[in-house]
């Protein structure tokens, strides 16, 4: 009889652990599942942030680039004007002080 027993205990123990590996079993499919599906939303976010980081209209973050240019930067004559020293304008109320009749007579020369 002390081996019937020992062999229902025997039977038991053995369900028990196929139970629980079985259990096991189960939760490291779902474990697995959970992962993938985590991964696959974590694929979908990637994409979808891409998506809309890809088109500048829809790109709320300032970009980092520093380089602005003007739209005459490319000019062939720009800034040739800058070396030329101009004489400060004088303004005198009076009509025989004033700088005027001096240029009169040098621009009537430089036309004839």
């Amino acid at each position: 009889m002390t081996g019937d027993g020992e062999s229902d205990d025997d039977e038991d123990d053995t369900e028990a652990l196929m139970a629980e590996l079985d259990q096991i079993k189960k939760e490291r499919v779902e474990e697995r599942l959970r992962k993938e599906k985590q991964q696959q939303m974590e694929k979908l976010n990637a994409k979808e942030e891409e998506l809309l980081k890809g088109n500048p209209l829809l790109n709320t973050t300032p970009t980092s680039f520093s380089v602005k240019r003007r739209w005459d930067d490319d000019v062939v004559f720009k800034n040739q004007a800058r070396g030329e020293m101009r004489a400060p304008k004088r303004f005198i109320n009076d009509t025989i002080r004033n700088d005027l009749p001096q240029k009169v007579p040098t621009q009537i020369h430089e036309v004839i």
